[in-house]
Formats: structure tokens, sequence, C-alpha cells
């Protein structure tokens, strides 16, 4: 546990010393997100953040790769090779995309091949395990299995990146819940995923290091360079932590939960997100209008129409992404009985607080 631990506090370091750099880097170039109105930021903001993330995501494998504990990974491994390339890839992409706003179909070109870079690099889904059933996946299925969920990742963190340190935090939920997952499976014959806890890690340092200048009132943006990065490396590892299933193996119903519990967490955290875009589809078909046309109708949108300031909305869906990733937990670690008595509580308190301002609104209007 301390060697990830190290990577992780190296991550956080770098990216938390870098930001400011990049701030002001940001800021001579002028890679400024402007106010308009459909954005709640109220003052001119440097959005070249995904700069800080790579260097500290860069950093973090640098590192690795030097510690004895980790040598393996790299040398016997192409999976930290493709997901260094993939990340500057799917950077760089990101920066023109802040600075020119590409079009939907080149923007998701481009997603694809970073994607098929770390398909090549062994980052792909090579069987799915049933109960009591081993299915290899040929490498014409296993690449469209592949780039799909990677996409998916890249925009579902891209969509919820509209307020303040909100894409950050849900990625660090993600990623926190995820490594512990990863670590488990690590230790165990069942799934040798030593890259995916690695890279998991490295994701919650880079991402809390850059909430101290994220976090509202934001200091600086990560812009599509970020949260597409972002979200990249946390597919790549939940694939790399499932992908590779061993072909001996009969399994069991609870060995196929062992073996894909650690992709259900990340998916039920960015859950919500993903809903939030499906709706947000069916919004602007229902009114004739692209589905790309940005709108402030988003979940994020609405708590603060309900009464929530800045910061509380985002909180409400830490929470929320909280009770996600811990629910998941929750079934694999403890009784099932304690679970399903605990789980309703807490889904319970979390909507009274979600709906509180409502709430408090209703009773003073009923006591005037």
């Amino acid at each position: 546990m301390i060697p990830y631990l190290l990577v992780g506090v190296v991550a956080a370091v770098t990216t938390f010393i870098a930001t400011p750099a990049v701030r002001w880097f940001s800021t001579k170039i002028g890679a400024i997100d402007h106010p308009n109105d459909r954005k709640v930021h109220a003052e001119p903001t440097p959005t070249l953040g995904g700069l800080a993330l790579v260097l500290g995501l860069l950093a973090a494998g640098l590192t690795a790769s030097r510690m004895p504990e980790f040598q393996e990974v790299f040398r016997a491994s192409s999976v930290p090779l493709g997901i260094g390339v993939a990340g500057i890839v799917i950077f760089v992409l990101g920066v023109v995309d802040d600075f020119l706003a590409l079009p939907a179909p080149v923007k998701l070109a481009g997603q694809t091949f970073a994607a098929g870079i770390l398909f090549l690099a062994n980052v792909k889904f090579q069987a799915v395990l049933l109960p009591g059933l081993y299915v290899s996946l040929s490498d014409d299925v296993s690449v469209l299995v592949t780039v799909a969920w990677l996409v998916v990742m890249m925009n579902a963190v891209n969509l919820v990146d509209g307020l303040d340190g909100l894409a950050a935090g849900i990625v660090a939920i993600a990623a926190a819940s995820f490594f512990v997952y990863a670590f488990r499976l690590s230790e165990t014959v069942l799934i040798p995923a030593y890259a995916a806890p690695l890279a998991a890690i490295a994701l919650v340092g880079v991402t809390l290091g850059f909430l101290r200048y994220n976090f509202h009132p934001a200091k600086i943006f990560m812009g599509d360079s970020g949260s597409m990065l972002l979200g990249l490396v946390l597919g790549a590892a939940t694939i790399s932590g499932v992908g590779n299933i061993p072909p001996a193996l009969s399994p069991s119903s609870s060995e196929v939960f062992l073996a894909y519990a650690p992709l259900l967490i990340p998916l039920a955290v960015i859950a919500i997100p993903i809903l939030d875009a499906m709706l947000a589809i069916v919004r602007r078909a229902r009114r004739r209008r692209s589905v790309f046309h940005a709108d402030k109708e988003h979940l994020h949108h609405r708590l603060m129409d309900l009464g929530h300031g800045h910061r509380q909305a985002v909180i409400v869906m830490y929470i929320w992404s909280a009770l996600a990733a811990g629910a998941g937990l929750a079934f694999t670690f403890l009784e099932r009985d304690e679970v399903v008595f605990a789980l309703p509580i807490a889904v319970g308190a979390i909507v009274i607080y979600t709906l509180f301002p409502l709430l408090t609104k209703v009773i003073q209007d009923r006591l005037s």
C-alpha cells in the first residue's frame, strides 16, 4: 500500500506546485474562458489546467517506473506507455478544442484515435466472464467495446465539468473507490491488475492537487484538455483492471462479481452525469435543437435553481457520488443485511439534504 500512496503523493504535490505556473502561462497566451449567459462563472478564468494534470500524471508515472515494486509493470507491460501517449494525444486535442471549439465529429474522431492507441498498447477487453463460462473476445469485437467504453468515459467526465471543482472531485471519488477494488484484486490470483491501482492512485493525486485551485471560486479551469484526460485515464484504469481475465477459470457467480466490481464502481459514480447527458439529449431533441447546443438546464444548474449556492451544489454532487461508490464498496466488504438496512437511511438523508432549500422555502411560505 505504501508504494502506491507515495505515487499518489507525488502526483498531488506535482500538480499542486505546477498549477500556479500553468495559470500564469495560460493567462500569458490568452487561454481564458470568458463569462457568458450559458456559464455560471462571473470572471474571466484561465482554462489550461489540463497541463498541470498532465504534468502530475507524468511525474507519478516516472516515479513509479523508478520504484522496485513497480518494475515488472513497466518491464512486462505496455499499458503505462500507452496511457502516457494516449493521454498526451487527448490533452493536445483538448487544448485545440478549447481554443477553436472543434466540431463534434472532429472531436469524436480524436477521442477514437486516442482510444485506439490504448487498444494497441494492450489496454483492451479480452474476454467476458460469465458464471461457469469464459468467452474470449476477438480483436475486431474487443476494439469496438474498448473504444466505446473509453469514449463514454471521456465524454461523461467532460459533461460533468460544469461547476468549479465538480469534475475533479467526482473523478477523485471514482478513482479512490476503484483503487480500493483494484488493489485488492492485485493481491489475488484472479486478476493480476497491477497497472490498474497504479493509474487509479495517480488520478486521485492529481485531482486532489488540482482541487486546491479549482474549487469555487476557481482560479483555473481544467478545460476539455483536462476533463477528457481524466476520463481517458479512468477508463484505461478500469479496463486494465478487468480486461485481462485469466482463461483457466470456471467462474462462480461470486468470482464474476469480484471480477467486474471495479468496473461497476466508477460507472456508478459517473451514472449521474451520464443520465444527465441523456436527459439533455431528449430535452434538446424535443425542442428541435442540436444535441450539442449548450444550455443551463443540467443537473448542477437545477441544484442551484433549488437554492443551493455554487459550493453547496458541488458538495451535493460529491455526496451522491460518494454514496454510489460507498454502496459498491459496502456490498463487497460488509454483510449484505447491514447494507440493505443502512442504504435506505443514507439515501433518505441525502435526499432531504438535496431538497433542503426547497423544503425550507415551502415551510416559510406556509408559516407566512
